[in-house]
């Protein structure tokens, strides 16, 4: 078949040549296609202009500045101004119309100004909180409605709590029968609003006063914003919101202190700098150390002294893809040779060395050395809660260190560094070049796999993952969407050295958070100019598919690439595992896993909510041209969908 002319995909010759590389760790050069014509530009947005966009957003020229009313909800949001919070995110519910009054009246027309995102699920306001922390580092406010609205929020309450990120959330109450309004309000009352959700906060409080309240959300951004950080909660009466400010005494804002996270202590970390110098075979473990860019500064800094190899969990961007000693792909191989294990906030220490053992259904075993020592390093021992398990197995660890890793990990550097003489330099500069290596023949060996079935249909996710990155590797770009979906296959191909350019998946597994949670993240992104792109499970958008709407709405720039493999894969896998267990075949299992009869045209359905949309894309050839056309419309500041027809991983 001749080659289209206006084909940008990557040709699977091509991406093989590009295997080698200039030096250990460092791509020879970006992988590209051939030259071509520019792509035609692409059509019309189907979004029309919001009339009046501008004024409505700001101050319009005819209205006198706002000015604090007699209103509590005023003094809420002057609470929140101090606090630092710039957006509030909610599906609009009447238990809170004082407060969103007070902030589309009050707080968007006065500085510094507070936002209001329109969502059309509480889910949706929670997971877009979820998603702008991981990029912004502090949080965002979401109000959800009386009772419903925050059990429709829950489960991205729990995806935010167990991936310990911070998230100040408003919940109305009515606790007065008096001034419950109607039938309505009394179905949605609640004597304990904060119950629902109580065992995955770190802290709730229903305030009687605007001075309790204030206290109450300083306490909240405080504890939310203290790692392990995590969602807060308040109870807020909607008498209270729409009540008068006292005057007798008149409620003050309290100052929001500057908090320093809980390190590791001194004499520990002094031993654990002994331990790691004097191993023979160190491994670091991480999962979610870096909460910031300095976290990962950090770990690329305790690596490269030691010339330790990492081995990297990858729930934040802990450490640079294609760093000489990122060496995750080889990580089993290396844990179970390894004399020191050190796993640093990890979700699953357990599983870094043990899994289950062959043909048996519940036994274990375990993979590490006989003797190798087994340390922790994380801040989540100094907030458990009982009844949700998110902290999986117990580690049995050696050496147990509470503080936040990435706070510690500066002194743990310097002493490190204490201890090292010519002799230790030597043997760790022959151990790190051996792990450049593996981890250049790493590379090449990913670079081969993937290019088989380089023209398939369905579509292979190797494939997919590389045309997308083939469009934006040039860019300053953000993958904010989870990658375990997809076989990992960014991590063993991409090169991203920057804190920003992942920022994991949902800390639960909470099925519809990638929509909203990388939309939160688009929005954090928008004020830095940064191409935002998010690997979509075809499944879990349809958890949350007004995510497009808000997208479209807040001219939100994104790119959704639907992975629809028109099933629920991790499901369907599962069922068959069972299935031929229990020796029945394999033949019925696609019933309740699969997304057919009919098919979802992913495409329409954004442009019916003013995304961009292409597809469904069955060729690969067609795929890089799409998503070319697509980031031109990212660049004009407006959201696009295409929906990708492949295979399951």
């Amino acid at each position: 078949m001749a080659k289209r002319k206006d084909d940008d995909s990557v040709g699977r010759r091509g991406f093989l040549k590009g295997a080698g590389l200039a030096g250990a760790g460092v791509l020879a050069a970006p992988l590209t296609a051939k030259a071509q014509n520019t792509a035609p530009p692409p059509p019309a947005s189907s979004i029309p202009a919001t009339p009046n966009r501008e004024l409505e957003r700001g101050t319009p020229a005819d209205v006198k500045p706002a000015t604090q009313s007699s209103s509590g909800s005023d003094y809420m949001v002057d609470v929140m101004r101090g606090l630092g919070i710039e957006h509030v995110a909610a599906f609009v519910g009447s238990s809170f119309r004082g407060l969103h009054e007070s902030l589309i009246n009050y707080g968007m027309l006065t500085s510094p100004n507070i936002d209001f995102l329109s969502c059309m699920h509480e889910e949706v306001s929670v997971a877009m909180c979820h998603g702008y922390a991981k990029i912004e580092g502090k949080p965002m406010a979401a109000m959800l409605h009386e009772t419903v609205g925050l059990q429709h929020a829950s489960m991205a309450i729990y995806n935010a709590y167990a991936d310990r990120v911070p998230i100040f959330l408003i919940t109305p109450s009515s606790p007065d029968a008096r001034t419950r309004r109607s039938t309505v309000p009394t179905f949605h009352s609640v004597q304990d609003g904060a119950a629902i959700v109580r065992d995955f906060t770190k802290w709730d409080d229903q305030p009687g006063s605007l001075q309790h309240w204030g206290e109450s959300a300083t306490r909240a951004y405080k504890y939310a914003m203290t790692p392990p950080c995590g969602p807060t909660l308040l109870v807020t009466s909607m008498d209270l919101q729409e009540g008068p400010i006292e005057d007798r005494p008149k409620p003050t804002i309290p100052k929001i202190p500057v908090s320093a996270p809980p390190q590791a202590a001194e004499n520990a970390v002094r031993e654990l700098a002994r331990i790691l110098v004097d191993a023979e075979a160190p491994v670091l473990t991480c999962d979610r150390v870096a909460r910031t860019p300095a976290g990962l500064k950090s770990m690329i800094a305790l690596a490269e002294l030691l010339q330790a190899p990492v081995v990297d969990g990858s729930m934040r961007m802990n450490f640079p893809w294609r760093h000489p000693l990122n060496q995750s792909s080889r990580g089993r191989a290396l844990i179970a040779t390894a004399d020191v294990i050190l796993g640093m906030e990890m979700s699953d220490f357990w599983a870094t060395t043990n899994g289950p053992a062959p043909h048996t259904e519940f036994s274990t075993r375990s993979f590490a050395k006989p003797g190798a020592k087994k340390i922790s390093l994380t801040g989540v021992d100094l907030n458990f809660h009982a009844n949700y398990q998110d902290f999986q197995r117990f580690p049995d660890a050696d050496i147990a260190l509470e503080g936040d890793a990435e706070a510690t990990l500066p002194s743990l550097i310097e002493a490190v560094r204490r201890l090292i003489d010519k002799d230790k330099r030597a043997a760790f500069d022959a151990r790190g070049k051996k792990h450049g290596e593996a981890h250049l023949k790493a590379l090449a060996d990913q670079r081969t796999l993937a290019a088989e079935g380089w023209d398939s249909q369905p579509i292979t996710v190797a494939r997919m993952v590389m045309e997308l990155y083939n469009v934006i590797k040039d860019e300053d770009w953000t993958l904010a969407s989870g990658s375990q979906m997809q076989n990992n296959w960014p991590q063993k191909l991409w090169h991203a050295d920057k804190h920003h350019r992942y920022i994991g998946d949902a800390g639960a597994y909470g099925i519809g958070y990638t929509a909203p949670a990388t939309l939160g993240a688009a929005f954090a992104n928008k004020k830095y100019g940064r191409i935002t792109v998010s690997i979509q499970g075809d499944g879990d958008l349809m958890c949350c598919p007004s995510s497009l709407w808000t997208a479209a709405h807040e001219k939100i720039p994104i790119l959704y690439v639907v992975h629809n493999n028109r099933a629920w894969h991790q499901e369907i896998m599962a069922l068959q595992q069972t299935a031929n267990r229990m020796q029945r075949g394999v033949d019925r299992t696609h019933i309740g896993t699969t997304i057919r009869d009919p098919y979802i045209d992913y495409s329409k359905m954004a442009a019916s909510m003013g995304v961009y949309g292409q597809g469904p894309i069955t060729d690969p050839k067609d795929l890089g041209p799409a998503i070319k056309k697509a980031v031109a419309v990212l660049k004009r500041g407006e959201p696009a969908l295409i929906d990708v027809v492949a295979q399951g991983r």
